[in-house]
């Protein structure tokens, strides 16, 4: 942590601001006494949901002198709506306050430069010390512990709870909460769908829409056993082999198989706790991963977007190893020999059989890496961290804006531009896309002008599209001849 020897004042938020998961707007001159901690984040940023566990410890050991506040400064057009933000708080469970910082003011006057940074007030209402990137507990949890023991001693530490009011779910509980990915499986006719915040996998059978079955107990945690039993956290991207489906388990930053014919669920990668570390490797069991979003079998390995240190990895099915694939574990665009490139947030994968194909979300493009560990990483379409928006065209010409995941079908990768609330067709040949289905604006419509919100995971199936529409939290079925869209009835 930098810390300030001379005492700043910390800067008053400007009026006029939204507040979210509070029934009236915070000032920093009613805080004195309590120690207050902001956290300069924005919801697209795998970073800032790594420190989201830190600061639920730090508040649980300091309920009533610590004010954690979420400063919400946008990096996308869309994250500058306050819908979009109070969505994001509860898709990601953010029990404290949240201001939207829409044109970055209180950025500016943080002097922050990078998300997620952390800023440290002391009850006195003066900026201690700041900290950026993830890890922070420790730091934190210390200079915390230091700075309440000055301001005890000087009878200046205000312990009077702060009343605040969670975000409401705006309606009825509904079956699918935040759904992450959806995989089809043409041949045995079943669908599964990544139920993220129930934290289970829903099994719907393609022709009637039948629930089939459950995949976990429905509370988070992380717990093998059979389907009653099992728990995950936040579970993403699936993959299929035989009767073998394979789970991205993002929230306990590990990798489970599921067999359904016995069903059972077992953990074979990752240790529950996230990496560190971006180039490690070794037995699954043993060997910590960092956010899996998203994976892809081939030939008895499994490919896994490892969004968290944005790189691609692979696991050997027989062995048991796991190990990077391509990326050098750095946020970036960098096309090339596949250890020395550089992917940003990878959050969706698919094959066509002779290359794997990335959502790379953070630079808002769809790049394409070799299954042979000799080649190399290239750009297909899309631009670069700070290069998006919404246009249509051929290669870097391309404007998406977060992309969380797409799949190979036909001679076509279908991609869901998340931020744009559409579904695009690129072309992995030549890199010309196009706009398959939706407005542009977030809602739900049906029909020839549909309407998605932020919709994360899609698959196809014949002549079908099926389409994870996750602010939604329902299912959609996009029929390819006609471009026509249906929200799919799940019958429970």
């Amino acid at each position: 942590m930098s810390v300030f020897a001379g005492a700043r004042k910390a800067p008053e938020f400007p009026p006029d601001l939204d507040w979210l998961n509070t029934y009236r707007p915070l000032r920093m001159s009613e805080l004195r006494g309590k120690v207050v901690l902001l956290d300069v984040y924005t919801s697209c940023c795998v970073h800032c949901l790594h420190v989201l566990p830190d600061l639920r410890r730090l508040a649980a050991k300091y309920p009533r002198e610590l004010v954690v506040i979420g400063v919400h400064s946008p990096k996308y057009h869309t994250e500058r709506e306050t819908e979009t933000i109070r969505r994001a708080i509860l898709r990601d469970e953010i029990p404290h306050p949240v201001v939207n910082d829409h044109d970055l003011l209180v950025w500016r006057a943080y002097d922050v430069r990078r998300w997620p940074t952390l800023v440290l007030i002391n009850p006195q209402g003066e900026i201690v010390g700041r900290m950026s990137g993830e890890d922070v507990f420790d730091v934190l949890d210390e200079a915390i512990l230091q700075m309440l023991s000055e301001f005890d001693a000087r009878r200046m530490v205000n312990r009077a709870p702060l009343e605040l009011r969670p975000e409401a779910t705006g309606g009825e509980p509904s079956f699918l909460s935040f759904p992450g990915k959806v995989l089809a499986d043409e041949f045995s006719g079943r669908l599964f769908i990544s139920d993220t915040n129930h934290h289970r996998i829903v099994m719907v059978s393609l022709a009637t829409g039948e629930v089939t079955g459950l995949i976990g107990c429905g509370a988070a945690g992380f717990v093998d056993g059979n389907f009653e039993m099992a728990r995950f956290d936040h579970p993403q991207g699936m993959a299929l082999d035989g009767e073998t489906l394979y789970v991205a388990d993002a929230g306990n930053h590990a990798l489970r198989r599921v067999d359904l014919s016995r069903r059972t669920v077992t953990t074979i990668a990752g240790t529950g706790r996230q990496a560190r570390q971006p180039n490690l490797s070794g037995p699954g069991e043993r060997t910590a991963l960092n956010s899996p979003w998203d994976l892809a079998v081939h030939r008895g390995l499994l490919y896994i977007a490892m969004a968290g240190s944005h790189q691609v990895w692979r696991m050997d099915l027989r062995s048991g190893a796991v190990q990077p694939h391509a990326g050098v574990g750095r946020e970036a665009r960098v096309d090339g020999p596949l250890p020395d490139a550089a992917l940003a947030q990878p959050s969706g994968l698919t094959t066509d059989g002779r290359r794997l194909y990335v959502a790379d979300s953070e630079s808002s493009a769809i790049r394409a890496v070799d299954l042979d560990e000799e080649g190399v990483a290239e750009t297909i379409a899309g631009g670069d961290l700070f290069e998006f928006g919404d246009r249509d065209g051929q290669g870097r010409e391309v404007r998406l804006q977060h992309p969380l995941d797409l799949t190979y079908h036909r001679g076509f990768l279908y991609v869901a531009d998340t931020y744009n609330h559409k579904i695009k067709r690129v072309s992995p040949e030549d890199g010309v896309a196009e706009t398959l289905v939706g407005a542009g604006e977030a809602g739900l419509r049906d029909g020839e002008s549909a309407q998605f919100h932020e919709p994360s995971g899609l698959c196809a199936a014949g002549d079908a599209l099926y389409i994870a529409d996750t602010n939604n939290h329902v299912l959609r079925r996009v029929d390819l001849p006609t471009r026509r869209v249906t929200t799919v009835q799940i019958n429970a």
